[in-house]
């Protein structure tokens, strides 16, 4: 039995690619792991804050020395983080906006992001501590960034392998939907090909 975390950061609630293909994923996996425990967090319907000073000042303060406000202040993240430990497979809906993450899905990264915590300073360096986990990342763009001229401004795929492997998690699949503002036939053939690696890997 596996602990499955569902990251919504669309903005919109429908006609959003990277919603409807990361919840089939995760109609597919609940039908092929019954046993399986899903909890899913919608940055949309229920955004997490943006840091402040405030919030920064609690995160580096022990959690022992935290005044009252201090502690009510890292609740949040502190939920956050617990629910990204305990998972097991974590399933990212993650659109491409302005060539990069929502900025919701940057709050939550900033959220989960935590020295000491999620990574660590040792004698080589930063290293995550949120390994051994399994992370899908179903992404939608308007045009094609997996290649060709408009690869240079992908800084959503990279940005998302980058932070998540620096806190540990390096085993990421992504599940591109692109050039969806290109026409009818360009989405009918996203959207199969998505679906294909969809059933490809719930039968993994």
């Amino acid at each position: 039995m596996a602990n499955v975390l569902y990251i919504n950061s669309s903005v919109r609630n429908s006609g959003s690619l990277s919603r409807q293909l990361s919840a089939e994923f995760i109609a597919k996996w609940k039908a092929a792991n019954p046993s399986d425990t899903v909890v899913e967090r919608d940055l949309a319907a229920n955004p997490v804050p943006h840091l402040t000073e405030q919030m920064m000042g609690a995160f580096f303060t022990p959690a022992e020395a935290r005044n009252a406000d201090q502690a009510y202040t890292v609740k949040t993240s502190d939920t956050l983080v617990a629910e990204v430990q305990a998972a097991d497979v974590i399933v990212i809906g993650a659109p491409m906006y302005n060539f990069s993450v929502s900025s919701t899905l940057k709050a939550w990264i900033d959220h989960i992001a935590r020295a000491g915590v999620t990574f660590v300073y040792g004698a080589n360096g930063p290293e995550g501590q949120l390994k051994g986990k399994k992370v899908y990342v179903f992404t939608a763009a308007g045009g094609v960034y997996s290649e060709g001229p408009a690869s240079a401004y992908d800084h959503l795929s990279t940005y998302l392998r980058a932070v998540l492997g620096f806190l540990g998690m390096t085993d990421v699949t992504f599940i591109q939907a692109e050039g969806v503002a290109m026409g009818e036939q360009a989405v009918a053939d996203t959207l199969a090909k998505s679906r294909k690696s969809i059933d490809d890997l719930v039968a993994a």
